[in-house]
């Protein structure tokens, strides 16, 4: 179970404070969903480290994560900026998510060669992002971030840009995760994609 106590964050100069309480249950899908600048990214942030809290506690199965350093923590994540690493090619960056030191058991191997062709991206393994459009850069993020296997999936408007094709894809491969007993948390403004994967919406 993810619990989000009491945890603060206030943004300078302008001290706008979000105060979150949360709980999401494991392997459920909470669907975060409000208007731009309400908060969801920032949420998101603050689970994955990327941001400190002025005050408040996470914590993941009753253990306290909030004073983890962001690669410690049980978590992965996809943000719209994709985030992937502009000198290496698509597969590298897909295998660095498993393994920081690309030491790939030809299992992992294999799951990576499956996941690309069952994302459309058979044969793009060499390809460097920059050669990529937004939406395979997208899908080449997702999948990164599924192949990790972190408890944790942090969701940031994952299928933006995707085509209803691809995205009916992704969404069996995230709902594949979900019944493996992956907690996830999904910040969307889209309601496709908010009833298809959550199982708790809550509001900001």
């Amino acid at each position: 179970m993810l619990e989000i106590n009491q945890l603060c964050f206030r943004y300078a100069p302008i001290q706008t404070q979000w105060r979150f309480n949360i709980t999401v249950p494991k392997g459920q899908c909470l669907a975060i969903q409000g208007p731009s600048g309400s908060g969801k990214s920032t949420l998101l942030s603050l689970i994955a480290g990327f941001l400190s809290p002025d005050e408040g506690q996470i914590f993941w199965d009753q253990r306290p994560i909030h004073t983890l350093y962001p690669w410690q923590r049980p978590v992965t994540s996809v943000f719209q900026e994709h985030n992937l690493f502009e000198h290496l090619d698509v597969f590298s960056n897909i295998g660095l998510g498993i393994h920081p030191g690309l030491k790939l058991t030809p299992n992992q191997r294999k799951a990576i060669d499956s996941g690309l062709e069952r994302t459309g991206l058979a044969g793009f393994g060499a390809r460097m992002p920059g050669e990529l459009s937004g939406g395979q850069r997208q899908r080449v993020a997702l999948l990164r971030a599924l192949l990790r296997q972190q408890p944790i999936l942090l969701l940031d408007e994952p299928m933006t840009g995707l085509d209803p094709e691809t995205r009916a894809i992704l969404y069996d491969m995230v709902l594949e995760e979900k019944q493996r007993g992956v907690t996830m948390l999904l910040a969307s403004h889209d309601n496709e994609e908010r009833r298809t994967l959550a199982d708790i919406q809550w509001n900001l």
